[in-house]
């Protein structure tokens, strides 16, 4: 597109403060919720920052007025995950903070980000990863397409833009076939880890971001009530959550001469063979 009429273009990436998979993962009693106290950015969102960048750097640089909007739903800390993505390259940030979010699913998570996205003019393009580290539903991408009604595609592992003609095309495995689709602008992209191979954020890039802005907006600035989103605003519903129970200890074999024979009739026991 900036080729063919020096329009710039508009990217929204959309990024996701996870728990750390480092950790181990609880869920809060009280609230039925995740515990997102030690949180980063979904290591499969950085594959879409990267595409994100990868598609402004070949058609002109930032230098032609493209930007990428690293964009987050979510409490006070989801701003961390904005930042990392900066530090990567995006251009600017964006972050829908609301309490009334909190306890959303799917369904009330991708209304909130297809007001989110809506809040940005003229949006060429929005990226996902392929799920994000924590639900890993890889339903967001298909559910904000057909809300913001633009083309999707999903679980891309290769992507190639056509500025000129304002397309998108990605090829996908899918069993034993390789899937080329194509798509005019707008549209909704997700990625997988295939993709590519996300940058590290550099010293230069950690200091540039410091300099760039992170807009906040709560739900009235996104044209949506507190009773569209959070627990109100869902279609599902956590009833209970129970602990993860220990592990048993395994069973030991001695070798006297007959382990093999052990080991087979374990695993026989077990229907593993």
């Amino acid at each position: 597109m900036s080729d063919a009429n020096n329009t710039p273009l508009t990217l929204v990436v959309l990024v996701k403060h996870v728990p750390d998979v480092q950790f181990d993962r609880h869920i809060s009693q009280d609230s039925l919720r995740l515990d997102r106290s030690e949180s980063v950015l979904s290591e499969l969102d950085e594959y879409a920052v990267e595409a994100a960048l990868a598609i402004v750097e070949d058609n002109g640089g930032f230098a032609a007025g493209h930007q990428v909007i690293a964009a987050t739903v979510g409490p006070s800390s989801s701003a961390n995950s904005v930042r990392k993505a900066l530090q990567m390259g995006a251009s600017s940030g964006l972050h829908l903070n609301d309490d009334a979010i909190a306890g959303s699913d799917t369904v009330a998570t991708s209304k909130a980000l297809a007001a989110l996205v809506s809040h940005v003019p003229n949006v060429d393009l929005v990226l996902t990863g392929m799920a994000s580290t924590d639900a890993e539903t890889s339903v967001i991408a298909a559910q904000l397409a057909e809300r913001l009604g633009f083309a999707q595609l999903t679980h891309a592992q290769s992507v190639e833009f056509d500025a000129a003609q304002r397309e998108v095309t990605i090829h996908r495995e899918h069993g034993d076939q390789r899937l080329t689709l194509k798509a005019a602008l707008p549209a909704v992209l997700s990625v997988t880890d295939q993709a590519n191979n996300p940058r590290y954020p550099n010293f230069k890039g950690i200091m540039a971001a410091k300099k760039k802005s992170i807009e906040e907006v709560d739900l009235a600035a996104v044209g949506l009530s507190a009773a569209e989103v959070g627990t109100e605003g869902s279609t599902t519903s956590v009833l209970a959550a129970d602990k993860r129970p220990s592990r048993e200890a395994g069973t030991i074999i001695t070798d006297s001469g007959e382990a093999g024979i052990a080991l087979v009739d374990f695993l026989a026991e077990q229907k593993l063979i």
